[in-house]
């Protein structure tokens, strides 16, 4: 009797020539030197340990008990063991903490975000929390006064399980996502405590992110008798999530758990903030300038998660393809097949080019070694990457589950999880259309789009070794058509140019993976081959017919 043997379970770092040859190219030999072994035990944890987790956190999702058995309101979330096993795993490979590693410098992005990478598609979307962790810890070295920030950033970037804290995001309301401006959240003045202004809020929080973190940071509008509509009028706090078991939250009532299409082991719940104390962020009607920065590192998350799932899912179609048997041959020796199978390499080594793009500018900010050009690059690079990578972290995951045939299709298997997962990354930290029109924002402000446009064009007009004549004629062709198109737009007034937004951001985030491909074959081959395939695939169509 035949029975189909399963994928097996791939080591994501040790079959990733494209990460191998990319971190040779972004990090320094000594650096790379250094974190290689915790790339390693990452790639095998990623086939063993972490793999065994994710399945189980999966099968064992949040459950909310709201009273216990004498009627006390307790309000429990009760997630997996395999949830907190997560936790200490994340903290112990200093999943967080790399970021802020001065050891590593300016590299300190881009080497945690090969960490990330291989931590997040095999992780049950704990790469959340530690998103919202990493952003918290960003706002608070900026902004935050002396004594909260004391209080809580050792814990954020922590190494010692014992130690190490998450950091929740509760913004969305009933009103709206994006449009933050509708809040009705509002933060009555309470106290001062040393440097720290204190205020009570009083709203419903609609979702939640990781909400089962021992702070939050979250927008209300400040009661001072004059409320400032819009979002000129919110302001940013930090929430100290205080929890006695068996007797609720303080100041806090959990209203549900939200049951979502896909990351179900990640807790997100609706909330009730009634008084809870929390301190102020920043100055007053400044809450979302102040969350500038930490959207830098929640956006710059979201395509490392896209990233990731896209490493995940070739991975596995690849291997099965090395097990399923048809039409008299293994899949892997169709040539269809196996062209189907390149081109999704393809496109993953492109969308890591990008990430790791994103993650190197961004440690250069933060370092303050960035020139001007590079600051204001980064600004319109990480939505337009978010915006990308998430759209074909999507198309990807839904030709995985393609490769498997009915397989793919079949819950027990584990592969509709890679589609379901893969749709929250066009949606959370803003949609296609409200990242588009953040960039349009970012460019009336400070010019960001034209740097990154400036970088393509000096990109475009190159040589590059191991680069066919004809692909980088498409990418010439497809600069200035970008160029074309933009200056058409503009010409048609606010309306074109919004309306026009969407497609001029996907286009610019293709053109930019590309190009940084082509850099990466000046020194690796391999990803001269994989430019060809992008190439063909995403933009010679659309810009030689």
């Amino acid at each position: 009797m035949f029975f189909q043997e399963p994928p097996g379970r791939p080591d994501l770092y040790a079959s990733d020539e494209p990460l191998h040859a990319l971190l040779r190219q972004r990090l320094p030999p000594e650096v790379l030197q250094e974190i290689r072994p915790q790339y390693e035990a990452l790639g095998r944890a990623t086939a063993g340990e972490l793999w065994d987790w994710m399945i189980r956190a999966e099968a064992e999702p949040p459950v909310h008990v709201a009273y216990d058995a004498w009627g006390r309101r307790i309000d429990e979330i009760r997630t997996s063991p395999a949830w907190e096993e997560l936790r200490k795993f994340s903290a112990r490979q200093g999943l967080v903490a790399t970021g802020y590693d001065e050891r590593f410098g300016e590299h300190r992005r881009v080497a945690q975000a090969a960490l990330l990478y291989l931590f997040s598609g095999t992780s049950a979307t704990y790469s959340c929390p530690l998103a919202m962790t990493d952003a918290a810890t960003r706002v608070l070295l900026d902004l935050a006064p002396g004594g909260l920030r004391d209080r809580l950033v050792a814990g954020l970037t922590s190494r010692d399980p014992g130690k190490f804290i998450t950091s929740g995001q509760w913004m969305t309301e009933r009103t709206g996502g994006s449009d933050v401006g509708n809040s009705e959240t509002i933060a009555r003045p309470s106290r001062i405590v040393g440097d720290e202004r204190r205020y009570t809020l009083h709203g419903v929080k609609w979702f939640t992110s990781a909400t089962t973190s021992e702070m939050a940071l979250t927008l209300a509008r400040i009661d001072d008798g004059g409320t400032t509509p819009g979002s000129r009028g919110l302001s940013l706090f930090c929430v100290e999530i205080g929890r006695e078991p068996g007797r609720g939250w303080t100041g806090i009532a959990v209203n549900r758990l939200k049951d979502k299409l896909g990351t179900k082991a990640l807790p997100t719940a609706e909330l009730t903030l009634d008084g809870v104390e929390a301190t102020l962020i920043g100055e007053p009607g400044r809450g979302v300038a102040n969350i500038s920065g930490m959207l830098n590192v929640t956006r710059l998350y979201n395509a490392i998660a896209s990233a990731s799932g896209i490493r995940r899912a070739c991975a596995l179609a690849r291997d099965y393809a090395g097990r399923r048997s048809a039409f008299g041959a293994r899949l892997i020796e169709l040539p269809l097949h196996q062209a189907t199978l390149d081109d999704m390499d393809a496109e993953a080594a492109a969308v890591l080019a990008l990430v790791l793009e994103g993650a190197a500018l961004l440690g250069r900010a933060e370092a303050g070694t960035a020139t001007e050009a590079e600051r204001r690059r980064l600004r319109a690079l990480i939505p337009i990457a978010k915006l990308t990578t998430a759209k074909q972290a999507v198309a990807i995951a839904s030709e995985a589950l393609e490769c498997f045939g009915g397989a793919g299709y079949v819950e027990d298997t584990g592969m509709p999880r890679l589609l379901r997962d893969a749709q929250v990354l066009t949606i959370w930290e803003g949609t296609t259309n409200v990242l588009s029109l953040d960039v349009l924002r970012a460019e009336a402000r400070e010019g960001a789009f034209t740097a990154l446009v400036q970088d393509l064009v000096a990109r475009a007009e190159r040589s590059y070794a191991n680069v066919a004549a004809a692909d980088l004629a498409t990418l010439r062709v497809g600069v200035r058509s970008l160029i074309a198109q933009v200056k058409a737009n503009m010409g048609r007034g606010d309306a074109a140019m919004q309306a026009g937004a969407r497609k001029v951001a996907l286009t610019t985030g293709y053109l930019t993976e590309a190009l940084l491909l082509a850099e990466a074959a000046d020194a690796e081959p391999i990803a001269g081959e994989h430019l060809a395939r992008f190439v063909a695939h995403r933009l010679r169509g659309p810009f030689e017919g």
